[in-house]
């Protein structure tokens, strides 16, 4: 299987098995590569809607450029702690803020959710935040303001009465228990249009439909959720009880 890193014209390949609605698993076959280098190019440069393969090319030799220049510029991190591979940690970030930009998060709040992630403790202060991503401190404070809203981060004081923003198991459920209520509050919503637009009449009927619909998902959606965040704490409690 071929090394190295992908050239212009694989990257013209990928864009092709794109348009023609192949699977990342057929593109990389095609390419002879690891399924996993296709999803991980394609998700770091915008997504299988919005790949293009120039503009893939050129980040990717300005990813590279930069690279080159840090070490001139900037003192060395200290060894990983679990022996990770430092580029190949810098690869996944990227990915992982391409995936929450393409869940709909902008930018910003998908590059402090990714460094949340990938820190072992699961939290950083708005000073480390500010450290990491090379922004200003009212960057980090609007954007945590709206990920706290939304329920995908928590805030807890330390000893010295610094805040830290943190992930963790809960705030996944936390975060689709907010959303499966404001479906319910859409389908109060649908259900009064019932009533105002006729139940009989067209438009009655189409909106009665998506109640139906949204309630019946939302019951599932709370039914899963709670089933398996009981599996997952008990997961992770027995892994922390043999650590102990």
């Amino acid at each position: 299987m071929p090394g190295g890193r992908l050239s212009q014209q694989d990257r013209q390949q990928i864009a092709v098995g794109l348009a023609d609605g192949l699977a990342y698993a057929e593109i990389a076959r095609r390419l002879d590569r690891p399924t996993s280098t296709v999803t991980r190019e394609v998700m770091r440069n915008g997504g299988p809607t919005a790949y293009r393969a120039e503009m893939a090319h050129r980040a990717t030799e300005r990813r590279s450029h930069r690279r080159k220049r840090s070490p001139a510029t900037t003192p060395a991190a200290a060894p990983d702690a679990y022996g990770r591979d430092a580029e190949a940690v810098r690869d996944f970030e990227e990915t992982l803020t391409t995936s929450f930009i393409a869940s709909g998060l902008p930018r910003m709040m998908s590059r402090i959710l990714t460094c949340l992630y990938v820190t072992d403790s699961g939290g950083l202060t708005a000073a480390e935040l500010v450290q990491r991503l090379q922004v200003s401190p009212a960057s980090i404070s609007k954007s945590i303001a709206f990920l706290e809203s939304q329920e995908l981060v928590r805030r807890e004081r330390q000893d010295n009465r610094r805040e830290r923003y943190v992930v963790d198991h809960d705030l996944w459920y936390q975060s689709m228990i907010a959303s499966i209520r404001a479906n319910e509050r859409l389908v109060e919503v649908a259900r009064e249009g019932v009533e105002v637009l006729g139940r009989s009449t067209p438009a009655g009927e189409r909106l009665e439909s998506v109640a139906r619909f949204l309630a019946h998902v939302s019951e599932d959606f709370v039914r899963s959720a709670q089933q398996w965040r009981a599996v997952l704490y008990a997961d992770h409690e027995k892994s922390h009880g043999a650590d102990s």
